[in-house]
């Protein structure tokens, strides 16, 4: 009972945890304007660089990307200091990674705060990855991201890739351990359909570039 007590905690807290707007809290409290209304609409880094500026784009990220690492550390102390789940092993470990990772994750994109109306999951799941895969396979996703971006001059073509690659390094380092993967192949495909927009316009040819005017309206 008290393990799965603390599955249920552990769930909750990383899904509230991944709720909070920042991009909607720092453009109204320190920018007299919601981020929302700007570009996109959305509340993620990508739209908070384009309505805040560097500076406050900068912030959202940092925030956003700070409570997908303190996911990962709850995940992290949930496993190794809680006695219920200290002695259960590798593969429960593993697969309380993998709640938290998708607890957040849909936090982000789906806020109880704002309707149950998010943003897309990049910056949240690359800060929850360095705790509950490692360093090494964040930096694959990152460098992934950054190649294809690079590429297209598309921030949402990286995105999209490092989502797809994340399973593919999840299956990696947990091998055999399915259900652990299945939450980050969920969590990937929560995070491809929230770029559902972004994947219209890219069939469409009218997704924005770097350093393209951005019309009101659209956007990643």
């Amino acid at each position: 009972m008290a393990f799965w007590m603390v599955v249920a905690a552990l769930f909750l807290a990383c899904f509230l945890l991944g709720s909070i707007p920042w991009g909607v809290v720092i453009s109204r409290l320190f920018y007299r304007t919601d981020v929302r209304d700007h570009g996109s609409g959305n509340i993620g880094t990508t739209n908070a660089f384009r309505a805040l500026g560097k500076a406050g784009g900068a912030a959202v990220f940092l925030l956003d990307f700070g409570k997908g690492l303190l996911c990962g550390f709850l995940a992290w102390w949930a496993c190794h200091g809680f006695a219920p789940c200290a002695d259960l092993g590798a593969q429960t470990h593993q697969v309380l990674y993998g709640l938290a990772f998708l607890a957040c994750i849909w936090g982000h994109i789906f806020s109880p705060w704002l309707g149950f109306k998010g943003g897309k999951g990049i910056a949240v799941a690359v800060g929850c990855e360095f705790v509950v895969l490692g360093p090494l396979p964040t930096l694959l996703e990152i460098a992934i991201f950054a190649l294809l971006v690079a590429a297209t001059r598309r921030v949402s073509v990286g995105s999209l890739g490092a989502a797809a690659a994340c399973p593919l390094i999840a299956l990696a380092v947990f091998w055999g351990n399915w259900l652990a993967w299945m939450f980050f192949l969920v969590a990937a495909l929560t995070v491809i359909w929230a770029h559902r927009q972004n994947i219209q316009r890219i069939i469409a040819g009218t997704e924005s570039r770097i350093g393209a005017p951005k019309p009101e309206g659209s956007g990643a």
